[in-house]
């Protein structure tokens, strides 16, 4: 900060941020150093050793805690001291004092409450900052937005009843399929079954059939069987040959042949 533009601002309005930034780190170190002369003089107390051996290795047990504690705070302290000569304490490129109102009074605020230095201007006045800082085209842009930002609202609600009913339709089609697919796997199970007991039906009719054909034909042969025993126009020799040749004589034999020769 120092050679800053800041700086300078600072220096034009009588204010030095190092000289706050010191103020806070020494009353830090004087917490910490009251804090712990406060715990030395509890524990003593408490432990009844004042003006034992003792109380000297407290007092070196306190001390190394101290220490602990201090170096820790010490670094925190010292991230807070950049970041406030980094950040806090810089103001704008290009700005001056003498021509912002505003800005110089709120800084000389600032060094009224924090720095307890008595200036000679008088209070701030909120209102001339406020004034300052106004700005109607970005108000009406910001407005703009917000309108923008309700509608797309009111619209992601529209899209959000749409799906939930897009999704109730979904479950209602599935639950109506899942229903279908049932009552066609009945369908194919009661169709198998019928298909089964036709066929089973139609192989006992079968059955039936060829028993029924083999019995005329049984019956057809005794018949013819018996038609020719009663025949009396029939052929002697064609019974013997129905008989066969076992057992028969030379002269039947000959006969045989001799009706083959005439035929």
């Amino acid at each position: 900060m120092e050679g800053s533009e800041s700086e300078a601002a600072f220096n034009s309005l009588n204010l030095n941020p190092q000289l706050f930034i010191n103020d806070v780190l020494n009353i830090a170190d004087d917490l910490v150093d009251d804090a712990f002369d406060h715990f030395r003089q509890q524990a003593s107390t408490s432990l009844k050793i004042e003006g034992t051996d003792r109380a000297q290795d407290l007092s070196r047990g306190v001390d190394i805690i101290r220490k602990k504690v201090q170096s820790d705070l010490d670094k925190k302290l010292a991230v807070w001291e950049q970041y406030c000569l980094d950040y806090v304490f810089q103001v704008p490129e290009g700005f001056d004092p003498s021509k912002n109102v505003c800005s110089f009074q709120c800084i000389d605020a600032f060094s009224y409450v924090l720095i307890h230095t008595p200036t000679d201007e008088p209070p701030v006045d909120a209102s001339l900052c406020q004034n300052a800082i106004v700005d109607t085209d970005l108000d009406a842009r910001l407005d703009l937005l917000r309108n923008e930002l309700t509608e797309v609202s009111k619209e992601n609600a529209a899209l959000n009843r749409e799906i939930q009913a897009l999704e109730g339709q979904s479950v209602s089609r599935d639950r109506c399929s899942a229903l279908v697919n049932e009552t066609l796997q009945q369908y194919d199970l009661n169709s198998y079954h019928e298909n089964f007991q036709e066929m089973v039906k139609t192989a006992s009719e079968l059955r039936m059939k060829v028993g029924k054909l083999q019995n005329e034909k049984m019956e057809e042969s005794k018949r013819r069987k018996i038609d020719w025993i009663n025949n009396a126009h029939r052929d002697p020799s064609v019974t013997e040959i129905r008989r066969g040749f076992y057992g028969a004589k030379l002269e039947d034999l000959e006969a045989f042949i001799a009706h083959k020769k005439n035929m």
